[in-house]
């Protein structure tokens, strides 16, 4: 069996990474199923490696299958191209629990209804305009399991296909989110947007309805603190209104995972109401029934500690960690009532395979790699190894310190066992993570987590001063971990690992992990020295790589000579809290392990531009600065306090690092001080020549700009093999003249998908293939790498990294 799990969830892995889906996947289960069955009578008087090979070969079939069969299904609901960006009417459900943020609110719908088209089941909208705060109940305070009446905007699941970057696509896809869109505000009179119903009864209606019911009431008692997210995500699982300053202390000191209702807060709660349950009836409730004589004791308190499991996911919202513990939790309690003995590595596979049976894109995220690692790393250090045994009358104190010992014994293998997944995953590791979880551990699970779950349940004021109390836990243990996270050998950060250097790293692992006696465990370590020595890549002196991140409706372009790195452009504002630089470069740097940036060139100051520029520099070392931004602006002051180059884009600079040429062509010195110039017209244009071959990096100059770069060129200046499309492709920009100055072989478009400004405009699109320009739009490829060598080598990520759920 356990060989067959195995196999069954490396099929499933195997599905995710295809491009396309098998033909009828449905009959090829099927008979794979028939075949499953005759397998046990065909192979019973085989070798028992054999029988394993075939139940792990049949496991692989059968997992692939069963993902391809479920992924069938849950692509057969499609918006048709035709409907994207048309008004829609749809009647439905609040089918979660909203975010809401600055600029409105967030949700997902539950379709009963569509008028105009064929709309998916479920979509995932945001409603920007009309929302009101609770108080008011205006139209747009929408609540989980309440009947709405919507005209909407849709389009098909996409999201920005980046190296090393978030699936968006795919996260939607396990979601089971087949479109999203936005609510139109001002929808026609005879279908206004409107409540039809306070609830619709149903099962998860009631869960989310019961969620935002908790949430609430911890918002209202908590308002205005700085944690009350913290509590929040401890309750419900909602961890959206923590702040990214503090997932950057969680993050840096490696107890992000205790911020959630995790595998160990469901594993305590069990056992509480285990305990609870079984002393109870052991008790027969303080009666005389003689409950223990009609059901055993500990077969309640395992019923009791499986039903409190389950509710406590059920708020957590079903999450990969959560389902884990809770599949081990109820195999075991099921053991116990049927009275069968069963090991923990069986008990670790069956829940192993229950996750990918019922969830078969759980494989693509760090959470279950993580949570199921952790498990078998835990065993694999303790299971069969005998401790030794307290003698009998041991002392309170001796059997604490012995607790003790043995946390510190897990923490401890936990720690180094995950040391390869967590760098191959994230590109670092927290140094000071055992002391910050030695510390978190017990007072998060302990303490703050029974407090936040009493207060959030319990009657006012009562609920009150628990959730007051377990903030302030929460707050104290923040600022110690705060201060532990700004040590400069707090995280170790290095290239994310080829796999050769991967699997060496695992085989040190486990070398470091052997029993005692086993010869020379210390040597296990020398295993992580290619894991955590490797330097980022780069190109031969000479030559040049070209990033062009898909950062949306926005432009962001890292670029690489042997010894130096330069960014134009941090990328888009998306909201308050999130924009290009965090959600893109920043996870893309450090995958790279590139911690510093020799210069930043702003080109100019629209959001889509320098949108990002803050959550650059705080987050990645910066040499120097150079933008047409205006004093005050926040970058600008960031760089002057924080004492490091500050400059002007001005035609003239120059530079050259490892034989790559850089020249800035544009904007001429006087126009910083015009104020009759747009942010557009002074956008920093800058020339890169890397032997025979050069890439012109526009920003947002548009006809004018063109015409004065034209006058003041001799012949050859502009001409460029590579041209980033000025202003994104539009009708103002990119004039014949121009075109033909620079004559590139190739054209990028950083763009957005479906973006609101139509770019690149079709006719001006039109005119670089009518010049015999190749075109490559950001929207359609993703992220585009450049190598300029003897020839330039152009690689777009979609094309080289394919998935079935792309581009449908």
């Amino acid at each position: 069996m356990r060989t067959f799990l195995l196999g069954f969830s490396a099929g499933a892995f195997w599905l995710q990474m295809q491009a396309a889906l098998p033909a009828h996947a449905g009959a090829a289960l099927l008979l794979a199923s028939l075949l499953l069955m005759m397998l046990g009578y065909v192979t019973r008087g085989w070798h028992v490696g054999l029988r394993m090979a075939m139940r792990c070969l049949f496991g692989l079939v059968f997992g692939y299958l069963w993902a391809a069969f479920l992924a069938h299904s849950a692509l057969s609901s499609e918006l048709a191209l035709k409907d994207e960006g048309q008004d829609i009417t749809v009647t439905g459900a609040i089918a979660s629990l909203p975010y809401r943020f600055e600029q409105g609110v967030r949700f997902n719908f539950a379709v009963e209804k569509a008028v105009g088209a064929k709309v998916p089941s479920l979509i995932a909208l945001s409603w920007y305009a009309g929302f009101r705060d609770a108080v008011t109940n205006a139209v747009g305070n929408v609540q989980p399991g309440e009947r709405w009446r919507l005209t909407v905007r849709l389009q098909r699941p996409h999201g920005n296909a980046n190296p090393m970057g978030f699936d968006y696509e795919a996260w939607l896809l396990e979601q089971g989110v087949r479109a999203t869109g936005y609510v139109r505000p001002q929808p026609r009179a005879d279908t206004p947007n409107m409540r039809l119903a306070a609830f619709v009864p149903g099962f998860g209606n009631v869960v989310e309805a019961s969620r935002a019911a908790l949430r609430a009431r911890i918002l209202r008692s908590l308002e205005g603190k700085q944690y009350a997210g913290v509590i929040v995500a401890l309750v419900v699982g909602d961890q959206r209104a923590i702040p990214q300053s503090d997932w950057q202390v969680f993050n840096r000191t490696g107890v992000s995972h205790l911020i959630s209702i995790s595998g160990l807060h469901i594993t305590m709660i069990a056992g509480l109401f285990a305990l609870g349950g079984g002393a109870l009836w052991r008790r027969s409730f303080f009666t005389d029934w003689q409950l223990p004589l009609r059901l055993p004791a500990q077969k309640v308190a395992a019923l009791a500690g499986a039903l409190a499991a389950f509710l406590y996911v059920l708020l957590a919202g079903f999450g990969v960690p959560a389902q884990r513990t809770l599949y081990m939790l109820l195999v075991v309690a099921l053991a116990l009532w049927l009275g069968r003995i069963t090991s923990i590595v069986h008990v670790l596979c069956l829940a192993l395979g229950v996750v990918v049976l019922l969830d078969p894109w759980a494989v693509l995220w760090p959470g279950f790699w993580l949570s199921f690692g952790a498990v078998a790393t835990i065993l694999y250090a303790t299971a069969g190894r005998t401790a030794t045994p307290l003698p009998e009358g041991a002392s309170r104190w001796r059997r604490l310190r012995a607790a003790v010992a043995l946390g510190a014994h897990t923490q401890y293998v936990v720690t180094v066992g995950l040391v390869p997944l967590t760098m191959l995953l994230f590109s670092q590791v927290s140094l000071v993570s055992p002391v910050a979880n030695a510390l978190a551990i017990p007072v998060i699970s302990l303490v703050v987590t029974p407090l936040s779950l009493a207060g959030s349940m319990l009657p006012a004021p009562l609920s009150d001063g628990l959730l007051l109390l377990a903030h302030a836990i929460v707050q104290m243990l923040a600022q110690v971990l705060d201060w532990l996270g700004a040590r400069r050998f707090a995280v170790w950060t290095a290239p994310a690992p080829p796999m050769w250097s991967f699997c060496w790293a695992l085989f040190g692992t486990a070398w470091l992990l052997a029993p005692r006696g086993w010869q020379h465990r210390w040597a296990g370590m020398l295993g992580w020295l290619p894991l955590l020595t490797a330097l980022p890549s780069s190109p031969p002196a000479g030559q040049l790589w070209v990033t062009a991140f898909d950062v949306g409706q926005g432009m962001a372009v890292l670029v690489e000579t042997h010894d130096h790195r330069l960014l134009y452009d941090t990328g888009p504002a998306y909201s308050l809290d999130s924009d290009g630089a965090s959600r893109v470069i920043v996870p893309y740097l450090r995958a790279r392990g590139i911690a510093k940036l020799d210069g930043v060139i702003i080109s100019h100051s629209d959001l889509d531009h320098a949108g990002g520029a803050m959550s650059l520099l705080e987050n990645v070392q910066v040499g120097w600065l150079a933008s047409s931004l205006f004093d005050g602006h926040p970058a600008v002051e960031f760089q002057r306090e924080s004492h490091r180059p500050y400059l002007h884009c001005m035609a003239g600079q120059s530079w050259t690092w490892e034989g790559v040429h850089f020249a800035m062509l544009h904007p001429l010195p006087a126009s910083h001080t015009d104020i009759s110039l747009t942010p557009n017209a002074r956008s920093c244009t800058v020339k890169i020549t890397a032997g025979r071959h050069a890439i012109l990096l526009a920003g947002d100059i548009e006809a004018a700009q063109e015409a004065q770069l034209l006058a003041r060129s001799t012949d050859g200046d502009l001409a460029a093999d590579v041209l980033l499309a000025p202003h994104h492709g539009s009708g103002t920009s990119s004039t014949p003249a121009f075109l033909n100055a620079v004559h590139p072989g190739l054209a990028i478009f950083q763009v957005g998908h479906r973006n609101r400004y139509k770019h690149p405009k079709p006719q001006v699109y039109a005119r670089y293939g009518d010049m015999g320009i190749a075109r490559l739009r950001t929207d359609v490829t993703g992220a585009v790498v450049l190598e300029f060598g003897d020839n330039i080598d152009v690689t777009q990520y979609r094309a080289m990294h394919p998935r079935y759920w792309h581009g449908r």
